[in-house]
């Protein structure tokens, strides 16, 4: 299973590629599509989805992954968020990808155990657990791929994976991870 991780912003959008094999996961591709605020919006948009358009056609997922949209103070912001998800959604669709969402919280305590992580210690867990050194920059590559390892751990269609080789049944819980996994836990 390859799944594409999806951190959607108007100026820097993060992507990840995952692939799950025998419950090992594996990074096949990872970045940032940076557009220039010279550029209309529009042009941005462009930009966006032909570049994910290229990475979807290069590592073939089965699914793409997005958080669901926060509730953002700055209208125009929130605005301009939503059409560029609106864009990755139209890709996906016209792809034939399966589309999953997630909300922050739920990715965040997917990849660190803690709905309130800073963007620091998912950065760090998602390098640890998926062998990155160093930490991919920016956190918007780290957020991507968190995304990616999020649907892989929770999505629907499957059983729980655990990262770094061992599928877990689905009655499995964090503390038998921690157990399982002593060298992937930071302890204060």
């Amino acid at each position: 299973m390859v799944v594409l991780g999806i951190d959607p912003g108007s100026l820097i959008t993060g992507y990840g590629v995952i692939q799950e094999e025998s419950g090992v996961l594996k990074v096949l591709s990872c970045g940032v599509i940076r557009m220039r605020a010279a550029n209309s919006h529009a042009e941005r948009i462009g930009q966006i989805y032909r570049e994910l358009d290229a990475v979807i056609t290069a590592f073939t997922p089965a699914r793409a992954v997005l958080e669901t949209i926060f509730l953002n103070r700055n209208v125009q912001s929130a605005l301009k968020l939503g059409q560029v998800r609106g864009a990755i959604i139209a890709l996906a669709m016209n792809r034939n990808l399966a589309l999953h969402e997630y909300a922050p919280r739920e990715v965040k305590l997917a990849v660190t155990g803690r709905g309130s992580a800073s963007k620091e210690q998912v950065a760090f867990m998602v390098a640890r657990v998926l062998g990155l050194d160093p930490v991919p920059q920016p956190y918007d590559v780290t957020d991507a791929l968190g995304i990616a390892m999020c649907d892989l751990l929770r999505g629907e269609s499957r059983g729980t994976v655990k990262p770094g080789g061992k599928a877990l049944s689905a009655g499995s819980s964090w503390s038998k991870f921690v157990s399982a996994s002593p060298d992937l836990v930071i302890r204060r």
